[in-house]
């Protein structure tokens, strides 16, 4: 054959590889093993993107390297099929999630095998295969077993449109992050994990692992560990107190005022004392309608509004202050109370500024802290440490002297303690939709919740006609009446089942344990049987998935596996040795790809012209890989002239031998280690270019 053409070439091989079985990974193998995973797709509608392909080439890229170079190599593939994207595509085209998740699957698995990618097709997993998910619900089990699962009425965000509770991180901007619709808050009874129980070992152990510092610190944000003080506030004419959590127990002396969450349980306890009670009220229903995300923008000008009537006693100087609420404010942080002090605080001063309260300056850099004068106007404020002034006995002291001495103070007069608080909240883990894994719990008057026996594993989900979200805010299950009412394991009597279902996190939560699961005996228990193939593969070398999982699959995922870990199911406490992100693909204006741009790139359509090689080794050339990269119709066809030329070389059969010149075996050398070079590096773009100027020598 001596033109380039891809498509007699590509299948061709394709076929071979497959049939020989070249990609497959061999369990307990003598080899280095290198178990390099990329994150799994939403098999959608739409079927795969040019992003999915530039992530799948690159690692592919380094598999295939890794192999040539004598490692066992475990590159696998599935689908992560529960969940929104595909309940929501299934209201949308009147199709059952059921058929949708059949026929995507089969779309994308198509798709994959016709971009050459060279996953060991052995071990796909799909998420809602029930010999999966029995696995899923099976770590839920074992975390209500250690008294990490739980059920509490709470404050949630709400889709209204999606009709589900959606945990913190799936809100952006105060909307949901699947459909878009503006969050509300409602109060409803969730299961949730308590991920806040390993909050500070998932802070510490990243010091463990190779992650680039983008990724550590958005996690340690997120999770937001902060030491401080807990200081009481006494509530005047009254038995109540006001706890406050504060990190700057130095600046007390400058409260001038006490502002809780609108939802704080305080107001109800002293609704009577309040004067402009139904001021107030109103004022809570407002940030009733506010998603949390919106409340927290510290762009946004604060509001609140005081109860009148209500005052603190300053426990260091007995001073009388004004209590007030303000939407700001987070039940669930802190204490749902925090201290107004305008003078050392800028979003503080600025509150005061709008509601004329005082503002008293208490702390000052050293340079000013002899010619300080008491009465000087602040045009901002002050927020270092310094020295502290207007501060009784404590004057004079440095700030970090003065938290301890203070807190020292606290402490013995049972006013206050030391204490850790944290931004990250428990996981909401309850979903009140279809699509997704039944919690394997029943609820009993009698026995109150009793979980599902292991030996029931799985709790099947039911076949149901009418899949959409209920106008009541219950899942589509509670209308099962044949599946919810079941007997009670325990005493035999009448229960029901849990109808909520997981959210569309839980079965990411352990794939990479999946594929080794899938490898040896087919997901059967006991967990036992896969201790000696999680030792030789986990953890898994290198993960590569996208920046928007930091904070969401990403920590969720290092979360139950530690807890795994501390049940002796894995062998070590992190999953991930070393994680990647890619930029995104977008169109050639800059703009993302999206359909309603009318922009979006089909992979289907490229391979079908210039055929597979062309597409990868153009997402791999067209620029650094961690970067976002437009798309270039012209650089898409320089690849395919380069491909051509490369096939050319061969169909000539041009021999490099003992005649070769030193000049040309010295650039032979120079690219070999280049090349190897970038690959280890996931320098993808320079190996190309750096292959396309051998060439042209």
């Amino acid at each position: 054959m001596k033109e380039y053409n891809p498509k007699l070439i590509e299948g061709k091989w394709q076929k071979k590889w497959e049939r020989l079985g070249l990609n497959k990974a061999k369990d307990f193998d003598k080899r280095k093993k290198q178990y390099i995973l990329v994150e799994f797709p939403y098999p959608s509608g739409e079927g795969l993107h040019v992003g999915h392909v530039r992530s799948y080439t690159a690692l592919d890229a380094l598999c295939r390297k890794k192999r040539m170079a004598g490692y066992n190599v475990l590159y696998p593939i599935g689908y992560d099929a529960f969940g929104l994207p595909t309940e929501n595509y299934a209201i949308k085209t009147g199709i059952h999630p059921i058929k949708v998740t059949q026929k995507n699957t089969a779309i994308f698995r198509k798709q994959l095998k016709s971009l050459g990618l060279s996953f060991d097709w052995s071990r796909e997993i799909n998420t809602t295969d029930p010999k999966y998910y029995k696995w899923t619900q099976w770590i839920f089990l074992k975390m209500f077993e250690k008294g990490l699962a739980y059920q509490a009425k709470i404050p949630i965000n709400w889709c209204p449109s999606c009709k589900i509770g959606l945990a913190n991180e799936e809100v952006i901007g105060g909307k949901c992050e699947r459909c878009g619709a503006q969050t509300e808050k409602r109060e409803k009874k969730q299961w949730l994990l308590k991920i806040t129980a390993y909050a500070d070992r998932l802070i510490e152990d990243l010091k463990k692992v190779d992650y680039p510092e983008k990724i550590k610190n958005q996690q340690i944000n997120w999770i937001g560990r902060s030491e401080g003080t807990e200081v009481k506030f006494q509530i005047l004419n009254c038995k109540f107190q006001i706890s406050v959590f504060t990190t700057r127990i130095d600046t007390i002396f400058g409260v001038t005022a006490l502002v809780l969450a609108p939802e704080h349980e305080l107001i109800s306890k002293i609704k009577n004392q309040i004067l402009n009670i139904e001021e107030v009220e109103e004022y809570k229903k407002n940030t009733q309608k506010k998603p949390e995300i919106e409340r927290m923008d510290f762009e946004k000008e604060k509001s609140g509004v005081p109860l009148q009537g209500v005052y603190a006693i300053n426990p260091l100087n007995d001073e009388k202050i004004p209590v007030w609420i303000g939407d700001y404010v987070i039940a669930s942080y802190g204490g749902g109370a925090v201290m107004v002090v305008p003078a050392h605080d800028q979003r503080d001063y600025e509150f005061a500024k709008r509601y004329h309260l005082a503002i008293r300056e208490v702390v000052v850099p050293e340079s000013d802290a002899k010619n300080i004068d008491n009465q000087r106007e602040l045009k901002e404020a002050y927020t270092d440490y310094g020295i502290l002034i207007n501060s009784g006995r404590f004057n004079g002291l440095r700030s970090e002297d003065a938290i301890k001495k203070i807190t020292d103070w606290l402490i013995e007069n049972k006013l206050g303690k030391k204490t850790v608080n944290y931004h990250l909240r428990d996981w909401v883990f309850s979903r009140q939709h279809y699509w997704g894994e039944p919690i394997p719990i029943i609820h009993c008057e009698k026995c109150g919740v009793v979980p599902i026996s292991e030996k029931d594993l799985p709790v099947k989900l039911p076949y149901v006609k009418n899949y959409k979200p209920t106008s009541t805010g219950e899942s589509p299950l509670a209308e099962i009446k044949e599946w919810v009412n079941v007997k009670c394991p325990k005493c035999g009597g009448p229960a029901k089942r849990e109808t909520d279902t997981m959210p569309n996190w839980a079965g990411s939560n352990w794939y990479y344990l999946a594929y080794l699961m899938r490898g040896i005996s087919n997901f059967q228990f006991p967990i036992s049987k896969y201790e000696k193939v999680f030792k030789y593969w986990m953890p898994v070398d290198l993960y590569n998935g996208g920046m928007e999982h930091t904070t969401l699959h990403l920590l969720y995922s290092r979360f139950v596996y530690k807890f795994l870990y501390d049940i002796g199911a894995v062998p070590h406490d992190e999953p991930y040795k070393s994680r990647r992100s890619h930029g995104m693909v977008l169109a050639a204006d800059g703009r993302k790809m999206s359909k309603s741009f009318g922009n979006v790139i089909n992979p289907d359509e490229i391979v079908k012209k210039y055929g597979a090689d062309t597409i990868r080794l153009y997402e791999m050339f067209m620029g650094p890989y961690e970067e976002a990269i437009n798309w270039s119709a012209e650089s898409l066809e320089g690849c395919y002239r380069f491909l051509k030329r490369v096939w050319n070389i061969y169909q000539d059969k041009k021999k490099i031998g003992k005649s070769t010149s030193r000049d040309l075996a010295q650039k032979i050398n120079y690219t070999i280690k280049k090349v190897s070079d970038d690959l280890e590096n996931m320098r993808f773009n320079t190996a190309v270019s750096t292959m396309m100027e051998f060439l042209n020598s």
